[in-house]
């Protein structure tokens, strides 16, 4: 169905493999499957009373993270981005010709009522189909 497929992934929910399950009955047999990490970088005056090894040392975890969690997988690609989300996502999709994005969203509360935060502005402004997953 597809033949490009990102899964942006937040590597602290444990909804991945779920994610990654879904890209792969979508996509076209041996279409591309990209599993995707947006690291946030500490942003305003948080950003001054961090250690830069600090900060270094959370990006490196979070490579060998998203490594782990795609070891393995055939037909599946990891990239580690730096960025704010949701804009991240939305631009890598539209920069690498992505066909569809999955993505998880948690349970709403009152603040995003119908989706995750992250997921409903991947929904509204993404430039290829969008396929949420909740478990």
């Amino acid at each position: 169905m597809y033949k490009k497929v990102l899964v942006p992934m937040a590597l602290d929910h444990d909804i991945s493999q779920h994610t990654l399950e879904v890209a792969r009955a979508l996509s076209q047999g041996g279409g591309e499957i990209i599993a995707l990490h947006v690291y946030e970088m500490p942003q305003g005056s948080v950003s001054a009373f961090l250690d830069k090894d600090l900060v270094a040392e959370g990006f490196r975890r979070a490579r060998v993270e998203l490594s782990r969690k795609v070891e393995g997988l055939e037909g599946v690609s990891s990239e580690l981005v730096k960025g704010h989300t949701a804009r991240t996502i939305i631009d890598y999709a539209a920069e690498n010709g992505v066909d569809c994005i999955v993505i998880g969203s948690h349970k709403p509360d009152l603040s995003d009522y119908f989706l995750g935060s992250t997921a409903s502005r991947v929904v509204r402004h993404a430039p290829c189909a969008v396929h949420v997953y909740r478990r």
